[in-house]
């Protein structure tokens, strides 16, 4: 047998497939763990103001602040979200 067939051989057993991931990669999953925990402290930190302007604790102008946090970041969620579904969608239309 040829030496280079062996080491070809090798090589392609000890080639990873294209879908597998790396093993430098990090991945997406700690990124999108932060935005989600980032999105739950803006709604939670609107709540909490939206609390206190009730109660005669917070000026309306932090209200107004923290309500426009709030949108913002559920209107990004939301494009997001569309978007993601845009994208399987694409998908499953592919031919196979």
């Amino acid at each position: 047998m040829d030496a280079k067939a062996v080491i070809a051989a090798q090589s392609y057993v000890q080639a990873r497939p294209a879908t597998a991931p790396g093993a430098s990669s990090g991945g997406l999953g700690p990124k999108f763990a932060e935005v989600a925990r980032d999105f739950a402290e803006t709604l939670s930190q609107g709540e909490q103001t939206a609390k206190s302007a009730l109660l005669g604790e917070a000026d309306p102008h932090a209200l107004v602040q923290a309500l426009a946090a709030t949108e913002l970041a559920v209107e990004t969620a939301v494009t997001i979200r569309d978007k993601v579904v845009e994208a399987y969608q694409e998908i499953l239309r592919m031919p196979v």
